[in-house]
């Protein structure tokens, strides 16, 4: 049975491959789409998702979290194209560093902004969970700005259509 590090990279695997066919899937010209004016653009809200996965990480292995210290390569790309094959860079680089844990290390806990958590609280909570959360609201604004969002955990109307044609 697999101990706990490694059912969470697995899981965070799965995950960011799902994230990257989305962040493949946005609709090219709407980078600076925004629902409202308070809103985060489609690019901005995309590249969140990568934030996500490199400032976490980073800061389980600076021993803190602040912004003031920033992981390497973490500027927003400029196009929807540049947002996928940047976000699996920091997503690869983020792995490297959890992949440095043990399993001991799940139960230690860390000063997370103004709370004391454990690390495998941090890691499925504030990376995982929140990075799901995101991920959907991003797939509403992909189909708010023209584009198709793949299913994510079953098909998208587009997918199934296609399935019922060929039944």
């Amino acid at each position: 049975m697999p101990d706990e590090l490694q059912s969470f990279l697995g899981a965070w695997d799965l995950e960011a491959k799902k994230t990257a066919s989305l962040l493949r899937s946005l609709p090219a010209g709407q980078y600076d789409f925004r629902p409202d004016p308070g809103a985060r653009s489609l690019g901005e809200l995309a590249w969140h998702l990568a934030e996500v996965d490199a400032y976490i990480p980073f800061g389980i292995e600076q021993g803190e979290f602040t912004f003031r210290n920033r992981p390497p390569g973490i500027e927003r790309p400029k196009t929807i194209e540049a947002l996928a094959p940047g976000y699996e860079r920091l997503h690869a680089e983020a792995v490297q560093r959890i992949r440095k844990l043990t399993s001991a290390d799940f139960d230690r806990k860390m000063r997370f902004f103004d709370n004391d958590m454990a690390i495998r609280d941090i890691l499925w909570s504030a990376v995982l969970m929140h990075s799901i959360h995101h991920r959907g609201q991003l797939s509403v604004l992909c189909r708010l700005a023209g584009g198709v969002a793949p299913g994510l955990y079953g098909p998208n109307r587009e997918e199934m259509a296609k399935f019922r044609a060929q039944a």
